[in-house]
């Protein structure tokens, strides 16, 4: 089996015949008159023969360096065809987005409209999934995950990670006093098994409780728990957002404790779609910095508490 000489040097001869110029050839390719005298003397060395001749001004090809550099081209238009539709299939196809549920449910509505008028977010199909997706079998494209980060064989880029606070319904604090930290060892606490109340107590250098009360491993349902007045949860800012900003939460206390996870952008590192992901995780990644936290505003005290809050909220179970 014949072995082919480098494609840059055939490349060189190509342009160089066709521009009897290395001059020229050089400046289409953006590299200097000697890199091309480099790579010509090169295959000269490969195939044995001369392939041009000087003739006043120009570097005139012999006939067989000719017919060689001419099959050359009518292969380089052919990859160039073929190239051009590989890339035009790739921005016809939709870009398949797997995303988080609670990432679909609680942070990207009310960013969904400006997504879908950038070009960013143009011919995206977007699947609401927990399943960690595989980029091989599945069809999906990108996918946006929580965790640690630590994915093995992917590209990944940190959107934000998240916080920790505890927060509780505007009745259940109207009828307990959370001043400080201290004040949590003695309130009912609702649990759940992966977002243990030692992240939040390891900080202010306090023991943590025994285990009591109700657990949910659903952060949803944890939430909905804290709403009917049954304790106060620890919850994650991103997905705690929408109840603090209708008043169906508040936070006690203006301390929060960092998580070891939050929301990634995560793709196959061999994908002809990686200039549109990579649009896709820039937008992403800049409203991310660009928005406001949710843990970032005023606690609420006791003080703040109305009356006329407190009995609709109770209202409301």
């Amino acid at each position: 089996m014949v072995r082919l000489p480098p494609f840059f040097a055939l490349r060189a001869l190509e342009a160089a015949a066709r521009h009897r110029s290395y001059t020229r050839a050089g400046e289409e390719l953006s590299v200097t008159h000697g890199a091309i005298s480099q790579q010509i003397r090169r295959l000269e060395g490969e195939l044995g023969a001369r392939l041009f001749e000087r003739r006043g001004g120009q570097m005139a090809p012999t006939p067989e360096a000719l017919r060689l550099a001419q099959a050359i081209g009518r292969h380089v238009d052919g990859l160039t065809a073929a190239i051009t539709a590989f890339a035009a299939a790739a921005e016809r196809d939709p870009l398949v987005v797997s995303i988080d549920s609670q990432f679909a449910s609680r942070w990207l509505p009310l960013r969904l409209p400006a997504l879908l008028a950038d070009p960013a977010g143009a011919n995206l199909a977007l699947r609401v999934d927990d399943q960690v997706a595989d980029f091989v079998t599945d069809g999906v494209d990108v996918g946006i995950r929580y965790g640690k980060g630590d994915w093995p064989g992917v590209e990944q880029r940190l959107l934000f990670m998240e916080t920790l606070a505890p927060v509780c319904s505007p009745a259940f604090l109207s009828r307990h006093r959370i001043d400080v930290a201290a004040d949590l060892l003695a309130a009912p606490l609702i649990h759940h098994p992966h977002r243990p109340w030692s992240l939040w107590f390891s900080r202010f250098d306090l023991p943590t409780p025994p285990p009591s009360g109700m657990v949910f491993d659903d952060s949803l349902m944890l939430l909905d728990a804290a709403a009917s007045g049954l304790g106060v949860a620890l919850a994650r800012d991103t997905v705690v957002a929408p109840d603090l900003a209708s008043g169906r939460l508040v936070r006690p206390l203006d301390d929060v404790a960092p998580s070891e996870c939050g929301f990634w952008v995560v793709w196959r590192r061999e994908t002809r779609k990686s200039r549109r992901i990579e649009a896709l995780a820039d937008w992403l990644a800049l409203q991310a910095a660009q928005g406001a936290r949710p843990f970032d505003g005023p606690r609420t005290t006791r003080r703040d508490v109305a009356p006329s809050t407190v009995s609709a909220s109770a209202g409301h179970g």
